[in-house]
């Protein structure tokens, strides 16, 4: 008896589904049918299933099945008859945010922001005044007041996708560009502390103390002893006339006057002569003439040339010896004629030197050379170099680094990053509003420590794209483009 119940209710449930089933599909896919006919294909029962599935899904383009680079606004087939594979707006990855339905732009918009107007989400140059949708049933995207208006170039990133490119900005700011000059030189003796010991008078060399090339001398250090004939009478004159004035002390003031200017004008040719101070305050001490002469080193350094030997006979100035100061030193370097104009006279000088690997050498910049190398297209710069122990020698091949941040001026800068160069013109992206970005021509100056200088084209505090922004600047060079494209279309019909 139990079961006899229980199939009637079966059957009643069963019934039910079918009738619900039927009534779904004769509301909701109105293209469906209860029954396949003669003329309806499968595949048509594919496409109906498919249409109630993604009832809901706006559809941008339809591409192709086997994946070649065609895609078209509206169903087809491919050579095969496979169905071209629809793209939703929620699958494709787009630099422009997902534009608004009307429904939404008639309640989802805040209440407090005006429309300006509605633009084509193709990006093409075409707007409208009021809601409506291009031939491929896209819906215009609206433009509020608060976006402020652009001229087709601003391009519009939604903030998911800002997140996925990993756009990143930094304020355009004034700093000064630590551009280190540099350049290769050598080292060579100061030209100031350089001389060559000769005489005034004829000699000879009774004994010569440094008689070797690159001796090191010390000032006031014996380099030979010479004899002249000149020498001797000059000081035998002087020794007479002191011991005649001293003879007329307390005689007649004549005589005295006369004997004083005659000890004067004997020493006065002795410094004539350029002997030795030393030399003539012994002469006045003792009152007695040397046959011989102790030639003494004008100031320390180091013999470069010595012309003279033992015996030797010398005119009056015939070199004798040629001696170098070796502290300061100078390093003469070269320096490329595009770096000339941030190179100034005291500015720190960093030196290194392969003998000294590790260690460096700190001078200044003294003097720049008025004159740019013919063949080498480099000026020529003078740095001093404190050289109290004589490490550094002469012809040495330096390396040189020069501090230009002490005489830089400020400048407004933004990271090299930000820069995009295509060979022909520099493009940076300003950001207008939180995913708003405008591509704006620059004019570039120096670069140095990662910023490159702006002359032209942003203002200080701008902000500016440091990455991503190849990928930006490409949409927007596409939005100019098809903007191009559909002007010279109107144009000829």
């Amino acid at each position: 008896m139990r079961l006899v119940v229980v199939v009637p209710v079966v059957v009643l449930v069963a019934a039910g589904a079918a009738y619900g089933g039927y009534w779904f599909a004769r509301h909701h896919a109105p293209g469906l049918s209860t029954g396949t006919s003669a003329g309806t294909h499968p595949a048509d029962l594919a496409k109906g299933a498919w249409a109630i599935g993604a009832s809901d899904r706006k559809v941008l383009y339809y591409k192709d099945p086997m994946g070649k680079p065609d895609v078209s606004p509206v169903p087809k087939k491919d050579d095969m008859g496979m169905d071209y594979i629809p793209v939703f707006e929620d699958e494709e990855p787009s630099l422009e945010p997902a534009a608004p339905s009307q429904a939404d732009h008639a309640h989802g918009a805040p209440a407090d922001r005006k429309v300006l107007y509605y633009r084509n989400p193709m990006g093409l140059p075409d707007t409208s005044p009021v809601p409506k949708k291009d031939p491929m049933g896209m819906d215009y995207i609206p433009v509020y007041t608060d976006q402020g208006q652009d001229d087709g170039s601003v391009v519009t990133v939604s903030p998911a996708r800002v997140q996925m490119l990993g756009v990143r900005t930094e304020t355009a700011a004034r700093r000064t560009l630590m551009r280190p000059v540099r350049a290769v030189g050598t080292v060579q003796f100061s030209e100031r502390q350089m001389t060559v010991v000769s005489t005034k008078f004829e000699g000879w060399i009774e004994t010569l103390y440094v008689n070797t090339t690159g001796e090191p001398v010390r000032r006031g250090e014996p380099l030979m002893q010479i004899y002249s004939p000149l020498l001797v009478q000059t000081q035998q004159e002087y020794v007479d006339a002191a011991k005649m004035a001293a003879s007329l002390q307390g005689g007649d003031v004549e005589s005295e006057t006369a004997a004083a200017r005659l000890v004067e004008g004997a020493l006065q040719r002795l410094r004539y002569l350029d002997v030795p101070q030393a030399e003539v305050l012994r002469l006045q001490r003792e009152r007695q003439a040397n046959r011989t002469i102790a030639w003494p080193a004008p100031f320390s350094g180091i013999v470069l040339e010595k012309m003279v030997f033992d015996g030797m006979r010398f005119m009056p100035g015939e070199p004798l010896f040629k001696i170098a100061g070796i502290s300061p030193i100078w390093v003469i370097a070269e320096v490329f004629e595009q770096d000339l104009a941030h190179v100034a006279i005291g500015q720190p000088a960093t030196i290194t030197v392969k003998a000294y690997p590790g260690r460096s050498f700190q001078g200044r910049v003294a003097y720049i050379y008025p004159t740019v190398g013919q063949e080498t297209r480099t000026g020529t710069v003078r740095i001093e170099i404190p050289n109290p122990s004589g490490e550094l020698k002469a012809d040495m091949y330096a390396s040189v680094e020069l501090d230009t941040h002490a005489s830089a001026p400020k400048v407004l800068t933004v990271p090299d990053s930000a820069v995009i160069d295509n060979g022909v013109r520099q493009v940076v992206l300003i950001e207008r509003a939180e995913g708003r970005y405008e591509p704006r021509p620059v004019k570039v100056g120096a670069k140095a420590d990662g910023y490159t200088e702006i002359r032209d084209g942003v203002k200080e505090g701008e902000d500016v794209v440091i990455s991503a922004n190849f990928l930006i600047d490409a949409e927007s060079n596409l939005k100019a483009a098809l903007s191009a494209f559909t002007a010279g279309e109107h144009q000829h019909p």
